[in-house]
């Protein structure tokens, strides 16, 4: 059974102004259960994480700084949210998520975090909504409890993997792949193991196509024991943000084209979802959710 974290907090409320970013969380769940994607039996509610799995990749005083809500204006310029005790309570949440799924990735080949991929949090400080680097966290739970010996992140969010990038620049157990726009945020990139920079308005055939030279070539290279998928469908057409051209349908088979690597090679795989920001929710709810239905379909 696919496996999926999701708990109400994913949906934290906002000020106005601030609540797009976090409903689709909510719509993703109710549209799986909807159309008979998922069941209930489906879904888990994660704890918050223990602070000593954080401190292994975040400094001390930025999480404490977080958790004693000290966070200065020009640091909460950066995250772009107010910060507070249940947004802060969400990231906690969010991060064991992914832990969590590891444990199911090894049972069954795959699980999903229906939030994460807060691949702009540093060691240091958060940036671009993100304050706990969700899969950085759940790497070095992995590493440390000796479960694996080489880890693959697969990042393909239309924004570059920089705080993740950045954590693991000097750890050879985890190989940083990060394909993004090349004009898109963070204007200043950090040095992935891997980087491909996407022409703006790049369409399905030249992404695609890169795509299926790259990563089989990467896990043959590799040989990654595990691997966090960050499946952003900001690459969307529709995104305001993404500046690519990817249909829907062509986001569609990259989640297909990951899925189908990880199955050949078996490799267990975690999937965090990344960005969305299409005007319209339902498209961003739509992409997200063809990538649960490919993993039910391809994975049980």
């Amino acid at each position: 059974m696919l496996k999926i974290a999701y708990d109400s907090i994913y949906t934290h409320p906002l000020p106005e102004g601030h609540r797009f970013p976090m409903l689709k969380y909510e719509l993703i769940h109710e549209q799986l259960l909807y159309e008979g994607t998922c069941t209930k039996d489906n879904f888990f509610a994660p704890a918050p994480v223990e602070s000593k799995w954080v401190l292994g990749v975040h400094d001390k005083q930025y999480f404490e700084d977080l958790l004693n809500l000290q966070i200065d204006a020009r640091m909460e310029r950066r995250i772009g949210l107010p910060v507070s005790d249940m947004l802060v309570n969400r990231e906690l949440v969010i991060t064991q998520g992914t832990i969590d799924c590891c444990q199911f990735a090894f049972e069954s080949g795959i699980s999903m975090n229906i939030a994460g991929g807060t691949h702009h949090a540093y060691a240091d400080k958060g940036e671009g909504f993100c304050l706990l680097n969700d899969v950085a966290v759940a790497s070095h739970y992995l590493l440390a409890n000796k479960l694996v010996e080489q880890i693959l992140v697969v990042d393909l969010d239309v924004h570059q993997g920089n705080g993740t990038a950045l954590i693991f620049e000097n750890d050879s157990r985890v190989f940083t792949f990060s394909m993004h726009g090349k004009e898109n945020y963070p204007l200043k990139k950090e040095k992935s193991d891997l980087d491909i920079e996407l022409p703006t308005y790049c369409e399905d055939d030249e992404y695609l196509n890169i795509l299926y030279r790259t990563l089989p070539k990467l896990i043959e290279e590799e040989k990654p024991q595990f691997i966090f998928y960050i499946s952003g469908v900001d690459i969307l057409a529709s995104d305001k943000l993404g500046k690519l051209k990817v249909s829907m349908e062509g986001c569609k088979q990259r989640d297909k084209f990951v899925f189908e690597q990880v199955i050949k090679n078996k490799i267990p795989i975690v999937v965090s979802m990344g960005g969305g920001y299409s005007p319209r929710i339902a498209d961003i709810v739509e992409a997200h959710c063809n990538t649960f239905r490919l993993a039910d379909r391809m994975f049980f």
